[in-house]
């Protein structure tokens, strides 16, 4: 599947086979391919919680509003991001590179996020967004179905998962095989609607 098939042919699927278990080869080949997402600065700021263990799950689906997925799905990857990570030994995510750009980057790094929480924010939220985007493109050409999910209590997601106090979460997505097919798109906005040409 190219990959305008599967922006088209991708849809938030909410029933799947329990039965089906995802290898863990697959696995890494998803998030390997959700490592490539961009990030501002090359941060690379995501961090994925695969959540494989049932009873986790269950008490993840609780706080969910009893969505099946949760449970059923293959696969459910909690989407988070350390806020911190532009501090964290900065220079890392720039190492392979040739000298003069780390000279100019990697302080620039400090200087862009030192003291803007809001846009410290705001890039974890843009980076988990493209990651996530990432990961159901790559889950669709994969063969499986998946669910982007933001109906849950975060709070106690993030107490579910021991999540550090510099991290937060973006949003969870479920991965596995589709057993009903989605609805028929509901009411898509027009092209003229949608798309401004240069100013509003």
């Amino acid at each position: 599947m190219n990959t305008l098939e599967a922006i088209t042919a991708r849809r938030a699927i909410k029933h799947y086979d329990p039965t089906h278990q995802m290898t863990e080869a697959e696995i890494r080949q998803l998030l390997e391919a959700a490592m490539q997402a961009p990030t501002a600065f090359n941060i690379q700021h995501w961090r994925f919680v695969t959540v494989t263990d049932p009873e986790l799950r269950k008490q993840i689906r609780t706080v969910a509003w009893d969505q099946a997925q949760v449970t059923d799905a293959s696969l459910l990857i909690i989407l988070c991001a350390d806020k911190d990570a532009w501090k964290k030994d900065a220079a890392r995510y720039w190492k392979g590179a040739p000298q003069p750009v780390q000279d100019i980057l990697v302080p620039a790094i400090g200087g862009y996020y030192q003291d803007r929480a809001q846009v410290q924010r705001d890039e974890c939220m843009r980076s988990t967004g493209l990651a996530g985007m990432t990961l159901m493109l790559a889950a669709k050409a994969m063969g499986y179905d998946s669910c982007p999910m933001d109906g849950f209590d975060f709070d106690a997601v993030a107490k579910l998962i021991n999540l550090p106090d510099d991290h937060l979460i973006s949003f969870m997505i479920a991965i596995g095989k589709g057993t009903q097919p989605a609805w028929p798109k509901p009411g898509q906005l027009s092209y003229e609607e949608v798309v401004i040409s240069n100013t509003f």
